[in-house]
């Protein structure tokens, strides 16, 4: 049951839901749209109440009737499926790129940018320490070559001859 319900409340689930919905309202205004207005006009230059019953082609068939071939029919559907296709294009797929492209523009811009107030390093942070302290103790700061060589009472460590690095 857990699995079942980490299925359903995955986005993509939830997601592919809300555009089932969607899509099937903006089905139904398209189709009115279609059968009401745009059937009409072609159904209109074709002499016939609709575009279902436009370009209606008879054929006869073996046993002896006719069939009809729904032309008209045809090219409302198809006109249907451009309007839609055209309208989502326009209205979701455009401004989502526009979207994505004006994002990605500015995170690549921000990479570009440095950053004005860039904190220390670890190491930077440690020499202005080892600095202050140094000065605490009345040894000059300039002294330090970055060797960091202990005196000589210092025990000497293991395989470095004469002197422990600290």
């Amino acid at each position: 049951m857990k699995g079942f319900k980490e299925f359903l409340l995955r986005g993509n689930v939830i997601d592919l839901a809300v555009a089932v919905v969607i899509g099937a309202a903006f089905t139904a205004i398209v189709t009115v749209i279609v059968n009401a207005l745009i059937n009409p006009l072609i159904g209109a230059v074709f002499n016939a109440s609709s575009l279902d019953k436009a370009l209606v082609v008879h054929i006869p068939t073996v046993s002896g009737g006719d069939a009809k071939l729904m032309f008209g029919a045809i090219i409302g559907a198809v006109l249907n499926f451009v309007i839609v296709a055209a309208v989502v294009y326009f209205a979701l797929v455009v401004p989502v790129n526009h979207l994505k492209k004006v994002a990605f523009d500015r995170v690549k811009n921000d990479v570009e940018q440095t950053p004005q107030d860039v904190p220390p390093t670890d190491v930077e942070v440690l020499l202005e320490i080892r600095d202050l302290l140094r000065s605490q103790n009345g040894v000059s700061t300039s002294t330090g070559t970055g060797a960091h060589i202990a005196p000589n009472t210092a025990p000497e460590g293991p395989g470095i001859g004469g002197s422990t690095k600290l």
